[in-house]
């Protein structure tokens, strides 16, 4: 199956929380992991467990940017990676930057031109992606 996510990052579940209706999976990526809140329906049919191998999928306009490597605090969102802008490219109103995680991953999101520049998000430069957990699909094959 080809789908038009952007990212698609496979890693190796390590927790699975449950709730009544819906729970946390935990997916390592490397350093990294990525937290997807779905529900328990998909976490059962899915058999999501910890040690099974999965794909966190994410549009790339449901990636936000911040400048440096350093984790925000008092955000909401649950997904905060690190990584080097390798790749910026400007349309007319907005551009996709992609950053390059430490264990090879890429992230690319869709975001305006305006904040590119205000960010100075640039090749070489440090960013962080911020992906809320409700923004996260899991693929398993």
């Amino acid at each position: 199956m080809k789908i038009s996510a952007r990212n698609q990052l496979k890693g190796t579940i390590v927790e699975v929380t449950e709730g009544a209706v819906n729970g946390v999976v935990t997916i390592a990526l490397g350093d990294n992991q990525v937290k997807a809140d779905i529900t328990m329906e998909s976490i059962k049919e899915l058999e999501l467990a910890a040690g099974k191998e999965a794909w966190a999928i994410i549009k790339a306009t449901n990636v936000m940017f911040a400048a440096g490597t350093e984790r925000i605090g008092g955000l909401s969102a649950r997904n905060q990676l690190a990584g080097t802008v390798v790749k910026v490219t400007k349309g007319a109103v907005n551009g996709h930057v992609t950053i390059q995680l430490p264990d090879g991953n890429t992230v690319s999101g869709s975001i305006t031109n305006a904040a590119i520049e205000d960010l100075g998000l640039a090749e070489g430069k440090p960013a962080l992606a911020v992906i809320k957990s409700t923004d996260v699909i899991v693929g398993v094959e």
